[in-house]
């Protein structure tokens, strides 16, 4: 099985970005699955649900949220209509929607999809990670009841998502970092056959700081001051991900192949599985 992993969408540049080659990915690298974290793609904060159907729309399997979820108000709602979008498994108790989901191919195949957030230099004491990974992985065991599995981290520290990636070893196809918007190169396969990438980057503009328009967070830092909200970049983005083969027995991985397509980061990594 294929499945292409996009890290976090960042504006209108990033929502652009995968409008314009998910398409043809999708057909050209004989895609079965995507996942695309829409964390930010509407105005840098959140996700609307107009949005969210547009994600959908060019080719997304399922759209993840992290703990910006519900900063577009019409999310609250919008996310219990549409169960293609998921929120982390611990973002609070009684948050709409939900965190996990196995999903049904065309062919049959299940492939299942959980997103947890972190605990560690987050700005709200989430619940504990690794004993909401652990009930999602019991409830869809890899190679009997799903075909593959990812589990999204949207955490800040590289540790804490290492650790989960070790904790869920053997037990996932993958393991995927999001929300510090910068592609790592730590991309690998764990002994117990879980991939493993402590984050897949943006989907924005990188001539930016982490896709914001770069005036006003420089000014922060340089004045400790505050003159405005942050704007997303609008220039050409990167399409920043993953795509992952796994074995059709176990539904391990097989091989993981970062992506970057557009932009500023183009010539940093293969476009091409």
């Amino acid at each position: 099985m294929r499945l292409l992993f996009l890290g976090d969408v960042v504006g209108r540049a990033g929502r652009a970005a995968v409008a314009e080659h998910l398409p043809r990915l999708r057909s050209d690298w004989r895609l079965d699955f995507v996942i695309i974290n829409g964390e930010n793609a509407s105005g840098g904060m959140g996700l609307t649900t107009a949005h969210g159907a547009a994600l959908l729309k060019a080719g997304a399997d399922c759209v993840t949220l992290g703990d910006h979820a519900f900063d577009q108000r019409d999310m609250l709602s919008g996310i219990e209509a549409e169960p293609r979008i998921l929120r982390p498994l611990n973002f609070a108790r009684g948050a709409p929607g939900r965190g996990q989901r196995v999903f049904t191919l065309a062919d049959g195949r299940k492939v299942f999809v959980a997103v947890v957030l972190g605990q560690v230099f987050m700005k709200r004491p989430f619940d504990d990670p690794f004993s909401e990974v652990e009930r999602a992985l019991q409830s869809a065991v890899l190679g009997r009841d799903v075909a593959a599995s990812l589990i999204e981290v949207h955490a800040e520290a590289t540790s804490e998502k290492m650790a989960l990636g070790h904790w869920c070893d053997g037990r996932a196809s993958l393991v995927v970092g999001t929300h510090t918007h910068v592609p790592t190169a730590d991309g690998q396969i764990l002994p117990g056959g879980t991939a493993y990438l402590s984050d897949a980057g943006m989907c924005g503009d990188y001539n930016s700081v982490i896709g914001m328009d770069r005036e006003e967070p420089i000014r922060r830092f340089v004045t400790g001051m505050s003159h405005g909200r942050f704007s997303p970049a609008m220039g050409e983005a990167t399409l920043s991900g993953v795509m992952l083969e796994t074995d059709d027995t176990t539904g391990l991985a097989a091989r993981l192949v970062p992506v970057r397509l557009g932009g500023r980061l183009a010539a940093a990594g293969p476009d091409t599985p």
